[in-house]
């Protein structure tokens, strides 16, 4: 099952600012739900294991994440890949892009993913309705680190 989601955040710091959090594995690992570790394996590689729940279904994701298209500090993309066990699989990326906007940086994001599993069959209302819950919650704690 695919999936596409996009939004923006505006945020009350520079671009380099945001930038440097957004590279910064600690601010990651704290920001994403679920993160239980993020270890950065080289420049622009980390190894990552989260738990989450979608639904009835729970499963504790091991996976890779890769940043590529570096153009500091206006964007990058993320790659990722996760398995779940019974629960499935994830995969997918998102293209982040910084811009100046009202003294601070507005990040604007485009996801894709793709999921498969037990997961894909529990309906894409749910699942777009739980993609949409994490990134969410994820701006949200990235917000707060920026500022903090």
């Amino acid at each position: 099952m695919a999936m596409t989601m996009n939004g923006e955040v505006q945020l009350p710091a520079s671009r380099e600012a945001v930038w440097a959090k957004l590279n910064d594995p600690e601010v990651l690992k704290a920001c994403i739900p679920g993160c239980e570790e993020l270890e950065k394996t080289d420049e622009t590689s980390f190894r990552a294991i989260a738990k989450m729940k979608v639904g009835p279904v729970s499963a504790r994701f091991k996976g890779r994440v890769m940043l590529s298209d570096l153009d500091p500090p206006n964007g990058y993309k993320i790659s990722g890949e996760g398995e779940g066990g019974v629960a499935g699989f994830a995969k997918g990326g998102a293209t982040v892009a910084l811009t100046e906007k009202d003294g601070g940086t507005l990040l604007s994001y485009n996801v894709e993913a793709q999921i498969g599993g037990k997961l894909a069959q529990l309906g894409q209302r749910l699942i777009n309705g739980a993609a949409k819950k994490l990134a969410d919650e994820f701006f949200a704690n990235f917000g707060k680190a920026v500022q903090g």
